[in-house]
């Protein structure tokens, strides 16, 4: 049997001291990068409307539980070092991992620093590519959610009957059966009986379940079905509308627009508005990416309008009040009376029945009744015939208000209203006095939010530019740490760039997030890069005579390369969190997806600026320091 070797066992009291110097010196990196990220996320408090309602709950969640890590970091794990770190110590080369990305980053790490110049061209070049790619991406408000199902918003003609609009609804909802990807549809025309609730007659909302995707066509997605349904649904004199149940709610109670864009025209003059909004509809038609576009009628409803002749009144003995009361019970119905069902209490009314009032000759033969003359037609004593007027009066800040609407597919939110807004810029050089356009729906929430955010992102920086000098009590060394965030949106940019999404306020706090991820790397660098400079000094003092340009390159290298292992730890348990959700599907993912991305993209690209630029830069901060100052700048941190 073999012999297993002999060790000779570190002292308990020594043991502990070597753990808690070491917990000290690892902790406080540590403590730091953790309050960093917190810092750095704290702005996201800041968004408001729909944006703050959805990310202030990922905030909390991240900073409270940020609070804890960076609490036990320097509480509960030096303890728990103390209890597991027993036995056998071996050196870090002794890690068959370890020794083999030491040999490959030594080698890189001195050809680096032998090639200055062009290490930081490469990165600048990168930077400067990078840069009009993220500006050439698409601008949203939110990424689309993907709930589930579709909602069918398509409009007639504000004069369409109920046996016309009962019509279409069977029609359509059989079409949208056909196909093969429709689970149920469920479809209603004009409004609950509830005051909240608007929608005229001539507005239908179709709600379509989808089966499962994996039932679904070869190849075909929700996109697909809904251009393959609005191909169908091709019915004169009706506009489709398609958008999603929940977030058509949203917009409907945020901004009042039933759609993703709304042009609101407001005004003195219904007439006016409505002309500038056909004026406006016309010019909006062949942009890419607009569709279902529709003027929300203001104009054109039908009214029955009776108009009693008060000389032939006279003649027949009738007064207004008897031919009034006879229209009103024949059309409208008059309360008989109020019948008590337990709790519950319901009128009785009566009126006329549907034959002898669904048309205009049927209202003209309506009897009156007279005392000298017997029943009399209505149209003896009245004139009636039917009037156009709007079928429904918007009004808003105490002004008339017409609408333009629609929704915007197949291209980003920004550049498709941009385009918009030349054209109309070109169309409508001068509107009248009294008369304004205003912008609405998700691109009003997209103005809203870029605001915010460029109000957000200043203050980031400044946060975690005071957090690093806190940690560095330099604040040379706190700007030049500072510099893996540019570097660090390389990859977010190219990443967000080639998965092809849209700039939007998930991407914006993904990359909020992703500063304060690059800067931790960065942070752990820098505290053992300091730690070697400190072991330089303690060796050959601190004075230019006494440190040479070859001793600050290998302690450097030293500082960088011997440490490798906490560095990679670092970038890695980040990507291994984040890396599964780029692959995750469902509810949700829609918008985890943009947020996830420039994070991962941004640790990669940060971490390899952390490795090889990081100690070039470091390197050269402390020539310039020894040649100036004729030592170098090494700070005395007392653990």
């Amino acid at each position: 049997m073999k012999q297993k070797k002999k060790y000779n066992k570190i002292p308990n009291n020594v043991r502990l001291a070597i753990i808690e110097r070491s917990s000290k010196q690892v902790s406080r990196g540590v403590f730091f990068s953790t309050i960093i990220i917190i810092t750095s996320f704290l702005p996201v408090f800041l968004l408001t409307g729909q944006e703050g309602k959805l990310f202030h709950p990922l905030a909390y969640t991240k900073t409270f539980i940020m609070i804890v890590d960076a609490i036990l970091v320097i509480t509960l794990a030096p303890v728990l070092i103390s209890f597991f770190m027993k036995g056998r110590f071996r050196p870090e080369s002794a890690n068959p991992i370890n020794r083999g990305l030491e040999k490959i980053y030594e080698p890189i790490i001195r050809a680096c620093i032998r090639w200055r110049k062009t290490t930081i061209a490469i990165n600048v070049i990168a930077l400067l590519i990078s840069v009009p790619l993220v500006m050439s991406l698409g601008r949203e408000f939110m990424p689309p959610l993907d709930e589930g199902s579709i909602l069918f918003m398509p409009v007639t003609l504000p004069d369409v009957s109920n046996s016309e609009v009962k019509r279409i609804l069977q029609v359509q909802d059989k079409i949208i059966k056909s196909v093969p990807e429709v689970e149920n549809v469920l479809g209603k025309a004009g409004r609950a009986n509830t005051a909240t609730d608007n929608s005229p007659i001539s507005m239908i909302e179709t709600i379509i379940l989808l089966k499962p995707k994996s039932v679904w066509r070869s190849g075909l997605t929700k996109n697909d079905i809904i251009n393959e349904l609005n191909s169908k649904l091709q019915i004169p004199g009706v506009t489709n509308g398609w958008t999603q149940p929940i977030i058509n709610r949203i917009n409907m109670l945020s901004t009042g627009i039933r759609t993703d864009v709304g042009i609101k025209v407001y005004g003195q003059n219904l007439d006016s508005i409505n002309y500038f909004a056909q004026q406006i509809k016309n010019a909006l038609n062949g942009i890419n990416g607009v569709k279902d576009l529709y003027v929300e009628p203001i104009t054109g409803g039908k009214y029955i309008d009776i108009n009693i002749k008060r000389d032939e009144i006279g003649r027949y003995g009738l007064s207004v009040d008897d031919v009034n009361t006879i229209i009103e019970t024949a059309l409208g119905g008059t309360r008989l009376t109020t019948t008590v069902e337990g709790r519950q209490r319901f009128s009785v009314n009566a009126r006329f029945g549907q034959d002898f009032r669904n048309n205009l000759e049927a209202l003209k033969r309506l009897q009156v009744q007279t005392t000298k003359f017997g029943p009399i037609p209505l149209e003896a004593v009245a004139d009636i015939k039917i009037t156009e007027g709007p079928p429904m009066i918007n009004s808003e800040n105490a002004l008339l208000r017409g609408t333009v609407l629609f929704n915007v597919r197949e291209r980003d939110l920004g550049s498709t209203v941009k385009e918009a807004q030349a054209r109309l810029d070109k169309m409508l050089v001068k509107l009248p006095k009294g008369y304004f356009l205003e912008w609405s729906g998700q691109y009003e929430n997209l103005i809203r939010s870029e605001k915010t955010l460029k109000m957000i992102l200043p203050v980031v920086l400044l946060i975690i530019f005071i957090s690093m000098y806190f940690a560095f009590h330099s604040a040379r060394e706190a700007f030049f740490s500072l510099i893996t965030i540019p570097f660090a949106l390389i990859g977010g940019g190219l990443i967000v760039y080639f998965w092809g999404v849209n700039l939007s306020v998930a991407v914006a706090v993904g990359f909020i997030a992703l500063f304060g991820l690059a800067v931790e790397t960065g942070i752990v660098m820098v505290i053992y890069l300091n730690d070697a400079m400190q072991q330089l000094v303690a060796k050959n003092g601190n004075s230019k005579e006494a440190i040479t340009k070859k001793d600050l390159e290998e302690y450097v290298i030293a500082g960088a390369a011997k440490r490798l292992r906490p560095k990679i730890m670092t970038v890695s348990v980040s990507l291994f969190a984040l890396i599964p959700i780029l692959w995750s599907s469902g509810v949700g993912s829609d918008v985890m997806k943009p947020i996830v991305l420039p994070m991962v993209g941004g640790v990669i690209t940060s971490a390899v600026f952390v490795l090889l630029v990081t100690p070039l830069i470091f390197l050269m901060n402390k020539e310039y320091e020894l040649r100036k100052f004729g030592k170098i700048a090494v700070p005395e941190i007392k653990y």
